[in-house]
């Protein structure tokens, strides 16, 4: 059953991106109106989606970041738009904030490497994209940079490889607040 509403959510984003930005000169610009909104309806629709626990989040970035690349455009370019509208549109139907941030910020993470994206410039968009759809509905700005960092870093120790130390590097490098919030972390033992 949850496989389901999960292929179906994907699918749905995904097609609403293709039929969207398909032509769309300016992709990254566009997408973030056409995410947010593809995220509101798509809650509006069917509420089976929260009360099955998904993450709605995820799912909306996932098929996003897959219909910008199939209609050629560049999806590296794209993510911190897609990033943005699944946060924003999850938040303003009503999801809470740490839910929005991790899931679309993780999810961005795992799409850069199915999709071979630069999994460093990747998180710094995805992070950009998180914060600033927090500060546009009025959400909290730090807790939510310190979620993004915290899910971006996880996200990669999944990915494997190199990708911890290019995500944490990238994020040291490019996103004001992340260098302490990754001190921090470590210093702290995991539970």
């Amino acid at each position: 059953m949850a496989f389901n509403l999960i292929s179906r959510l994907v699918n749905s984003a995904k097609g609403a991106v293709t039929a969207s930005l398909k032509g769309t000169a300016d992709v990254a610009s566009s997408v973030v109106d056409v995410v947010k909104n593809t995220t509101i309806s798509t809650l509006k629709e069917t509420s089976e989606f929260v009360k099955e626990g998904l993450d709605v989040p995820a799912s909306i970035v996932k098929g996003a970041l897959t219909g910008v690349g199939e209609i050629g455009a560049s999806v590296i370019s794209a993510v911190k738009g897609v990033v943005k509208g699944a946060v924003q549109g999850f938040m303003e139907s009503g999801g809470e904030q740490k839910e929005a941030v991790q899931g679309a910020v993780a999810q961005a993470i795992r799409s850069a490497k199915e999709l071979g994206l630069d999994i460093g410039e990747t998180a710094v968009a995805a992070v950009r994209g998180s914060v600033e759809a927090v500060i546009q509905v009025g959400g909290d700005a730090a807790t939510a940079t310190k979620e993004a960092v915290t899910a971006a870093i996880n996200a990669a120790k999944e990915v494997g490889g190199d990708a911890v130390v290019t995500v944490r590097e990238s994020l040291k490098n490019g996103i004001q607040g992340a260098k302490e919030i990754i001190e921090a972390a470590r210093k702290t033992p995991e539970k």
